[in-house]
């Protein structure tokens, strides 16, 4: 073997092994090995000459012992180590420039400008048409993650892969093209199924998930059963609120009719001095009706709103808007908006119906109590009523 490419392998290799960190478990000394393996076939397969496959073989051991300092800008780190060991060989300052160049040729971005660039470019990434393929990028992905903390999932990472073999590469020399760039449509393809099937997974996970999550805030959340509980009970608050507004227009009306019963009937007589016996049970009587047909007016009487509210009220959540008492003077824009406002929010929305609800049940409860009192003081006027006007019958009979 060649001395001076025995030295530059020793001295490349020793470097590796002590200096390289162990986060790089991609680009190591297997990798730089490797490389100097494609980099033989490619010499041997596009005829190089002995200088330039010696340039090529110290690039191919020097081009990534940048690693040792870091990932960025590790390919001028390998030039100038390269350069110090070429300096120790006593190496031209052409075989240097020669060598220099070839390593800058394995950039990322990099397009070769001339054959020696092609062979290391592909010499590089000619894991790309291997069965190892899939091995070597799981090696990279563990790398970036350890060395650069970028973490890639596995949709992210076989995506990143495609886009890498149909965008940034190509093969360029005769050699690769014909013995590689068949492996690597193979592994192209797997990498399309391989996404295809991590697709098919990922859509499955998440309707998993969201059913999860569907029932998980379906326990916690139980929106039907809210709604139904809400609805039925509105709907008995505003039929127990009809029942007491009948009742009341019924006392309305019975003691209306007795009123004017009286009026026509009874007061008329009160003028003959023969039935001044009846003044007070038909005042007691009178009074009695009055008072009830008052007290049901109260009871059906409706209260007066403001019927408005600010924009601020309703981002506060201080109105509530499913009563129309609140609204009923505001624009319609306004109305729209604040409606809008209310929806967005679940919180303000249920907040609203409670409030609603316990409007309903309050005003149920000052309407139910007028009610009783309007029948006890109806009942109490009838009895009062009729014992006053036997009283006064049993009393005049008396005075006969």
């Amino acid at each position: 073997m060649n001395p001076f490419l025995l030295e530059a392998e020793k001295y490349a290799s020793s470097i590796i092994r002590s200096q390289l960190s162990h986060v790089y478990i991609y680009h190591n000394l297997s990798h730089t090995q490797r490389v100097v393996k494609f980099t033989n076939k490619l010499i041997e397969a596009e005829n190089i000459s002995e200088a330039d496959a010696e340039n090529l073989l110290i690039s191919a051991w020097f081009h990534d012992t940048g690693y040792t300092e870091g990932t960025d800008n590790h390919e001028e780190i390998s030039v100038k180590i390269a350069t110090e060991f070429l300096n120790t060989q006593n190496a031209s300052a052409e075989k240097i420039m020669a060598v220099s160049k070839i390593i800058m040729a394995t950039q990322k971005d990099y397009e070769p400008q001339n054959l020696l660039e092609k062979i290391i470019r592909d010499a590089d990434y000619a894991h790309f048409g291997s069965k190892e393929f899939l091995e070597s990028s799981e090696l990279l992905r563990q790398e970036l993650a350890q060395s650069s903390d970028k973490v890639y999932t596995d949709r992210e990472w076989t995506q990143i892969n495609i886009n890498f073999l149909t965008k940034n590469h190509q093969f360029h020399t005769s050699y690769a093209l014909n013995n590689w760039q068949q492996g690597k449509d193979k592994n192209l393809a797997m990498l399309f199924k391989i996404l295809k099937k991590q697709g098919l997974e990922a859509i499955k996970i998440k309707e998993k998930n969201e059913e999860s999550l569907f029932k998980k805030n379906k326990a916690k959340y139980p929106e039907r059963g809210i709604e139904t509980m809400f609805r039925v009970t509105l709907k008995n608050h505003i039929t127990l609120s009809n029942i007491a507004d009948t009742k009341a227009n019924i006392l309305l009306s019975v003691n209306a009719i007795i009123v004017s019963l009286v009026l026509s009937n009874l007061v008329s007589k009160l003028d003959n001095p023969s039935n001044n016996y009846l003044i007070i049970p038909t005042v007691i009587f009178v009074l009695f009706t009055v008072a009830t047909i008052i007290l049901s007016i109260l009871a059906t009487r409706p209260n007066i709103t403001t019927g408005k509210f600010t924009r601020e009220d309703v981002s506060n959540k201080k109105v509530n808007l499913l009563f129309f008492g609140n609204f009923h003077k505001m624009s319609l824009e306004d109305f729209e908006w604040a409606m809008g406002e209310m929806m967005k929010d679940r919180d303000y929305l249920y907040s609203s119906m409670k409030k609603d609800l316990y409007a309903l049940g309050y005003v149920l409860n000052k309407k139910y109590n007028m009610l009783r009192i309007t029948y006890s003081v109806f009942m109490i006027g009838i009895i009062v009523s009729v014992i006053a006007f036997f009283i006064a019958f049993n009393y005049q009979g008396y005075l006969n």
